[in-house]
């Protein structure tokens, strides 16, 4: 476990779900500089304190032993808001010591200190300025932080344009601050999010329908390719199959197979909880009256009974803030294969050269390809009847159910 030292003291952090050979830190040097900033000049800290975008509670742990009138962080994160609790609580923070809000949730009416990790998503900082401007005034302290990697022209203009006049610090290992004096008299636009477009023609049975979009999903804006090309290689005939849309974004996956598979039961599931609303304002709209569905923000599947699913669909990222990674999708893939009954399957689609075949192969023992393109591919696989785990390398897989049917109970 890795140990943050501050001038305020030290504090063990790790990131959520805890991993021993997860070698990647809780925090970056952005979150030291601007906890050492706020150390050095003496920032009054005695009021009420908003964090946005601490990623794993870092900020919002080192603060919490300052103990200020009121703290708050704001989170779009489900294993963000995870990693703060038990951070926290390993911190020895007293349970009420932050009051941990989601980034659906009303904000403070009030802060005099602001604090703001850049995120990657410049929609997400752009909707959360605009929300949190309310509850700005001309005494407010606002800082925000990121690696100068993050930190554009356009996050600059942000600032500029909702809160007031922006400047930015010399870097410090690679990391920048972003020092904003508010004005609350600026004339600010109105926030354009949430967004909404049409989907287009060759989105399947979506296609024409108008979807909206929290800020800060993936592809907000638009369709990604990715998913066009999933929609149209879907599984039909599920009956009355329980599905699960994985890492749903804005849901259209899940939605295109309430809207063929009248008998079949959806979950969507997404880490973000703007996903999740998306991805159920989009059901609402478009779905037959009297359709239900379960949404669950969380770490994956893990909120729901092992062998609990039919089918599991999924269009993981392969990025982790900044980071090219498939630690995601690998834990997306076990997920799926623990939520699976035996004879259940995982269907992703994923960008031809992220090699996911081979991680499907030593998860399932198993895996087919459905269709490709020279960018995209749509793999299957299948859980193993009575598999209790891995299969070995080199062992021959069972044969696979016939594409787009489900292996009887």
């Amino acid at each position: 476990m890795n140990r943050l030292t501050t001038s305020w003291g030290e504090f063990p952090l790790t990131r959520f779900p805890e991993d021993p050979r997860d070698s990647l830190r809780a925090w970056d040097a952005s979150d030291e500089y601007l906890l050492r900033h706020l150390a050095e000049t003496d920032t009054d800290l005695s009021g009420a304190v908003a964090v946005v975008g601490d990623r794993w509670g870092a900020l919002t742990t080192a603060l919490a032993a300052r103990r200020p009138a009121a703290l708050t962080q704001i989170c779009d994160s489900y294993l963000g808001r995870r990693a703060t609790e038990e951070n926290l609580a390993r911190s020895g923070a007293a349970p009420d010591a932050v009051t941990l809000l989601t980034t659906q949730d009303p904000p403070p009416e009030r802060v005099d200190v602001l604090l703001v990790r850049v995120p990657k998503s410049l929609a997400l900082l752009e909707d959360q300025l605009h929300r949190l401007a309310p509850a700005v005034h001309e005494g407010t302290v606002v800082v925000g932080t990121g690696m100068v990697k993050e930190i554009h022209t356009s996050t600059l203009q942000l600032f500029e344009k909702i809160l007031g006049p922006t400047r930015t610090s010399l870097a410090a290992k690679k990391a920048r601050l972003i020092f904003c004096t508010p004005e609350p008299a600026l004339e600010r636009a109105a926030n354009p999010w949430p967004y909404r477009y049409e989907l287009p023609a060759d989105a399947a049975v979506v296609a024409g329908r108008t979807v909206t979009n929290q800020a800060g999903i993936f592809c907000a804006d638009r369709l990604d390719i990715g998913t066009r090309f999933f929609l149209q290689h879907l599984p039909t005939g599920l009956g009355r199959a329980r599905v699960a849309d994985l890492g749903c974004g804005n849901g259209v996956v899940g939605l295109a197979v309430a809207l063929t598979e009248p008998e079949a039961e959806l979950v969507f599931a997404d880490e973000s909880y703007q996903a999740v609303a998306s991805a159920e304002e989009n059901f609402r709209t478009h779905a037959a009256p009297g359709r239900t569905a379960e949404f669950v923000v969380g770490d994956g599947l893990a909120d729901l009974a092992p062998g609990s699913v039919d089918l599991v669909l999924n269009n993981p990222p392969f990025h982790s803030h900044q980071a090219t990674t498939d630690r995601t999708a690998r834990r997306m893939f076990t997920d799926a294969r623990r939520a699976l009954r035996p004879g259940g399957e995982l269907w992703v689609v994923g960008n031809r050269h992220l090699g996911y075949h081979v991680t499907l192969r030593r998860i399932f023992g198993s895996c087919e390809l459905v269709a490709s393109d020279p960018k995209f591919v749509v793999l299957r696989a299948v859980k193993q009847s009575g598999g209790q785990g891995r299969k070995a390398a080199g062992q021959a897989a069972a044969p696979a159910a016939p594409r787009g049917q489900r292996a009887p109970r």
